[in-house]
């Protein structure tokens, strides 16, 4: 039998008949059915209305619901999840902001994992799946994952620090039943004897990504690995591993629906090149192919056999020019995921425009991006061919030098599907090139045509104008990173008073200060975090915020000086404003003060 589809909210809304109140159909509904219901609803948001419907209904989600997302680890702590929970089985939490990605939280901020999966393994034993996210994980937390949960299938660690191989040793030791393992752009210290501890009688390997290691997993066990887990789909390795010993792993699984390469980097010989080649063809179901470290051109006509069976590609560590990308680009018609370096250029993304109708999401990063003068030709011209010649475009990162407002308004208008778009002009505020004049009539075009947007980076000369248009048309933006822009508080006004459905807001170096912050304080209570750095907000305002709003932790971040030498119009280094349930955190290091009415009566920080 066939999965139904999530049911859409509607169907949770109160009825309009006469006869039988809404409450009374509630509270009659057998619960076995609507368990069975419930079941079949995926979307975190929507399993989050069912349960404000009525009292009976929240009793039956918090009972048979299996898995939770935290957007925030400090909105929530782990006392009041468990008391809500009785048997997660799955649980997704994110730590850091968003800049975090950029440098730009300090060192030492928080997001530590240990209590969480402290608490976890001692509440929920029969937990399956960890995903965490710009998190502080202890090999001291993957050890208790290790002895507490007996039957732990997947972890997901992106962005995450604080950990080494030792603590990726006793996973593999101990969760006889893991299915992924994923390190996707963690920070991880060792050697690659961990590979070693997984046990010779261990086959239940799915999904191994291993890219953001920095040391070879030892060979002979990697290779042993492989061979014994004949349902392992997706492998990513780290550019350590050699085009020889990449080819023998291929060789080892041909089932590969997902692969990431080794280093390319050297030159070999014909028979080692032909082997590689047949060690592709032999890859009947491969849909997704990542890395290819320091490529060496010559490799790449052993890719083409899978090419029309691949659906995404990234290329983003691969440094191939754009006559070799075109010709491996000519092959892939069904793409749908396009990660590449600049070295694609404007000729490249025509091509992509005329080959790949099926692609949906492109990103295109900068190989050189301090260098003053490129030796590619990526313009905005790249970008509109794609837009035009590609009709399920909906999600874009791009990189350029250089921009236009008639450029923005064609993408607008010929790819209204957008839900993603994300442009990063290299150098700050650059206007339009040709008229000289702001960007901003053209990032209204994007907001305006695209309904459904629902993440927008901004970059470029850009004033308040622009963001009287994303307030006014941008009706369904979750998420809005912007930097270098706007004249005055009036930009953040209209932001945050326009924005209905505003999530996230991440702004640096923009002239705006905390005004806007205070008129419009009950819309941040409706987000789930808002950063600013280098702006300028004042000490004062920061205070005035945390009194008017106890429930928002408003968290002034200065690494140089303490808030009690300061007076109270000094601009804040970084603010960091989040919604909580459970107040200030009691793990802020030195240089984070909390905002709250409590400790400014006092006068003493919550961090000391």
């Amino acid at each position: 039998m066939e999965q139904e589809s999530p049911a859409p909210k509607s169907q949770f809304k109160k009825p309009t008949s006469n006869n039988q109140s809404f409450s009374s159909i509630s509270t009659n509904f057998p619960e076995e059915v609507l368990e069975h219901v419930l079941s079949f609803i995926e979307s975190h948001s929507d399993l989050n209305s069912v349960s404000l419907v009525c009292k009976s209904w929240y009793e039956i989600e918090r009972w048979c619901r299996r898995g939770i997302f935290i957007g925030n680890c400090y909105a929530v702590s782990p006392p009041i999840v468990i008391r809500r929970f009785k048997d997660l089985r799955s649980v997704t939490i994110k730590g850091k902001p968003h800049f975090a990605d950029f440098n730009l939280v300090p060192e030492g901020w928080g997001a530590y994992a240990y209590p969480w999966i402290e608490a976890f393994c001692e509440a929920f034993p029969a937990l399956e799946e960890l995903r965490m996210k710009r998190m502080v994980v202890t090999d001291e937390g993957l050890e208790l994952i290790g002895n507490k949960l007996r039957n732990f299938k997947v972890l997901v660690l992106c962005s995450c620090e604080g950990f080494t191989t030792d603590g990726l040793a006793f996973i593999a030791a101990n969760c006889r039943n893991l299915r992924t393992l994923d390190l996707c752009e963690s920070e991880v210290e060792g050697s690659g004897e961990w590979i070693r501890f997984f046990p010779d009688s261990y086959t239940s390997l799915e999904s191994l990504n291993v890219a953001c290691l920095t040391t070879e997993p030892w060979f002979n066990h990697l290779e042993g690995l492989v061979s014994r887990c004949t349902n392992l789909k997706s492998l990513r390795l780290n550019r350590t591993v050699s085009l020889e010993r990449f080819t023998t792993l291929l060789e080892k699984a041909p089932q590969l629906v997902d692969i990431g390469t080794g280093s390319f980097s050297t030159e070999t010989s014909a028979e080692a090149y032909e082997k590689l080649t047949k060690a592709f063809v032999g890859c009947k179901g491969l849909k997704g192919l990542s890395g290819l470290y320091d490529v060496v051109p010559n490799y790449l006509p052993a890719l083409y056999p899978v090419c029309s069976g691949l659906t995404s590609l990234n290329l983003s560590y691969a440094a191939i020019h754009s006559p070799d990308l075109i010709k491996l680009l000519g092959l892939c018609q069904n793409l749908q995921r396009l990660w590449v370096l600049d070295y694609i250029e404007d000729s490249g993304l025509e091509v992509l425009a005329e080959s790949c109708k099926d692609l949906k999401e492109l990103r295109v990063f900068p190989s050189e991006p301090y260098a003053e003068e490129p030796n590619v030709c990526l313009t905005e011209q790249g970008l509109v061919s794609v837009a035009m010649g590609c009709p399920k475009l909906q999600s874009v990162l791009y990189f350029c030098r250089q921009m236009t407002n008639e450029a923005l308004f064609t993408i607008a208008k010929n790819r209204p599907n957008l839900t993603r778009f994300r442009l990063c002009i290299i150098e700050p505020q650059c206007p339009d090139y040709l008229t000289r004049k702001p960007l901003d009539e053209g990032f209204g075009a994007i907001a305006e045509h695209c309904k459904n947007l629902c993440r927008l980076s901004l970059s470029g000369l850009l004033t308040d104008y622009v963001f009287k248009l994303i307030g006014t048309h941008a009706k369904k933006l979750e998420m809005l990173s912007l930097a270098f822009a706007g004249d005055s508080d009036s930009g953040l006004d209209h932001l945050l008073s326009g924005c209905k459905n505003l999530r996230k807001l991440e702004i640096r170096d923009c002239p705006f200060g905390g005004k806007a912050l205070v008129v419009n304080a009950a819309k941040l209570m409706t987000m789930r975090s808002l950063w600013m750095s280098s702006c300028q907000v004042s000490y004062g305002e920061c205070k005035l915020l945390g009194k008017k709003m106890p429930r928002l932790n408003v968290e002034v971040m200065n690494e140089r000086e303490n808030p009690d030498s300061r007076s109270d119009d000094c601009s804040v280094e970084k603010l960091y404003i989040y919604r909580s349930v459970v107040g200030p955190r009691s793990d802020s290091p030195d240089f984070v003060w909390t905002m709250n009415e409590e400790n400014l009566a006092s006068d003493v920080s919550l961090s000391h």
